[in-house]
Order: C-alpha cells, then structure tokens, then sequence
C-alpha cells in the first residue's frame, strides 16, 4: 500500500511540473528541465529566454521553480531523473550542497548545465554566467565619476550585499565596485550589510540612513538590493542628499531611472533572456556531441539616468519580451 502510494505521489508531482511546461511534449523529442530559485525579473527573463530556444529546436521544456530551498531542488532533481529527461539546466542554490542531486542526475546519463550560480567540480558540461566582477566593475565607474563630479571626489559610501544568499557571486560584484570607488583618496565606506531582497533593503538602507546621517551613495549589489536602497532613500527624505547605483535591471528600476526625483543614478543589468537561452541551446549542443566552452560569460548592460533614451529603448524591450 505505502509503494503504491508513493508511486501516485510522484506520478502527480511530475504531472504538476509537465503542467508548468511551455507546450505538449512530442513522441521522440527531447525533454529538458529549466530550474529557477526564485520568482524575479531575471528568472522570468531567463525562463523566457529557455523556452524562446526550446520552441525554436522543438525542446519539451520543463519549468520550475526551487524558492531557495534546498529540499526542493533536491526533490525536483530526483523527480526529472526519474522522468528522463535529457538534461537539467539550472542555477544551483549551493556550489557544495547542490553537488550530490546533480551527481546522481549526471551518473543517470543525464546532461548538466548550469547558469548564473555553479558547482564545484566538473559536474556541468558548461556554467553560462553574466561577468559577475565586470557588472560591479561599470557601476563602479558610474559612481566613482558621479563622485568626481558632484562631490568633489569625496564620499560616504554603503553597500548592500548578498552573501550569505550566493557568496562567489556577492563577492565579485562587490570586489568590481570596490575596485572602481576607492580608487578615490576621499571615499570611506561606512557599512556592508546583506540586503538581497527589497523588504529586507529598505529596512537595513533605513539603518544606515539613520546612523550615518551623512551618507552620499548608497549601492546595491542586486535587483532587490537596488529597489529597497531607492525606496529607503526616498522614505526617508533624502532624495537629493544621497545617490543610489545598483546592479541588475527590470520594469520598476527603469522606471526609477526615468524618475524625476533623481535618486537613482545608473545600474549594470545583466542579459537574461540571454543566458536562459544560450543555458538551453548549450545543453542540445552537448546532447548532438558538440563541443562547448565550460565557461561562458557575457557582458553586462549599463544604463543610466544620462542617457533616458537608452533606458527608454531597455524598458520598450522589456515588454515586448514580456509579453
């Protein structure tokens, strides 16, 4: 009885994955699983991106999302090597603990790629990636020749993080925009805490607003770092006071770039819809016997409150993709 139950349980589990898929699966055709860890922008771009390159190769393509937690993605990757799927295209939650599922999944035949976050080892046949140092890197340079000119070289700068969520990536990013900013004699960074989502940004951007009444830029390393600095500093009145750079885009920072209340002043936006396709078109090419590079790394967009035509032309792109 306890084996038949749990057969029914898992026949229904992948059925409600397969429900999530973007069309019917064909007889014969392949059959990939495109993971996400939570709902945002970028994933949605991602996912956008995986199923444009799934439709353009005849790709059943699975969907799911993981939310941040580990069992899940531990549970979703044992459902689709028990389904057979060909491959799992995904962004692991943990470069240590997202190891065993997917060596379990590889050892199965099936083909790993992974995207945005990684593992160790030579699990994946590629890792497709935004260059997480350069994205810090140009808001960095923003920055440091928005200090330049506004602030006559001289500033208090505070940093949103998020490495207790992705530490390599965190890490890159801060270490690119602390590389261009303090380059300038006159710049003291005053705190670093992790903010990785708008809630918690608001409130940490809150507290340091408060205890450093003398702060000029406020960064965040993430969309949701971005978001949650601009509404801590127009919450607490100090739009005009203190600047806001970011990293990663989507509909609401452009919208905040297009503001005129000047509080955000450029953001480095990586290219999802980008990556989930190329993660997609990396795993058919490993599934025909081609070669691909194990590293694949593309180059981040800035835009800035210099140049609204260009965030225009990004916010118009955004919505045909949306759709």
């Amino acid at each position: 009885m306890k084996s038949i139950l749990f057969l029914v349980l898992m026949l229904l589990l992948t059925l409600s994955l397969q429900g999530c898929s973007r069309k019917p699966a064909t007889p014969g055709g392949r059959k990939i699983a495109g993971i996400v860890f939570q709902e945002d922008q970028f994933f949605r771009l991602v996912l956008f991106g995986m199923r444009d390159a799934a439709a353009r190769n005849g790709v059943y393509l699975l969907e799911a999302n993981s939310e941040g937690k580990p069992d899940k993605e531990i549970q979703l990757i044992n459902t689709y090597i028990a389904s057979g799927v060909n491959a799992i295209v995904v962004s692991p939650l943990s470069a240590k603990a997202s190891v065993i599922a997917l060596e379990r999944a590889r050892a199965k035949g099936i083909t790993i790629i992974t995207y945005n976050t990684s593992v160790e080892g030579d699990i994946a046949a590629s890792y497709v990636e935004s260059d997480q140092t350069g994205l810090g890197r140009a808001t960095g340079v923003a920055a440091r020749e928005y200090i330049e000119k506004h602030l006559g070289g001289r500033a208090n700068v505070a940093l949103l993080a998020f490495q207790s969520q992705a530490p390599e990536q965190s890490t890159m990013r801060v270490s690119g925009f602390r590389e261009e900013i303090t380059t300038l004699p006159g710049l003291t960074i005053v705190a670093e805490p992790d903010a990785w989502l708008a809630g918690q940004a608001v409130r940490k951007g809150g507290d340091i607003l408060t205890a450093h009444p003398d702060l000029d830029i406020l960064w965040g390393a993430n969309e949701g770092a971005t978001v949650g600095a601009v509404m801590a500093v127009k919450n607490a009145g100090k739009a005009g006071h203190v600047a806001v750079f970011g990293t990663d885009t989507g509909e609401q920072i452009a919208g905040f770039l297009l503001s005129e209340d000047g509080i955000l002043q450029a953001v480095t936006g990586q290219q999802p819809f980008e990556i989930g396709s190329r993660a997609v078109e990396s795993a058919l090419s490993v599934l025909k016997g081609e070669k691909v590079q194990p590293k694949q790394s593309l180059p981040g967009v800035l835009l800035s409150r210099a140049d609204p035509e260009g965030v225009r032309k990004f916010a118009a792109r955004l919505k045909e993709l949306n759709k």
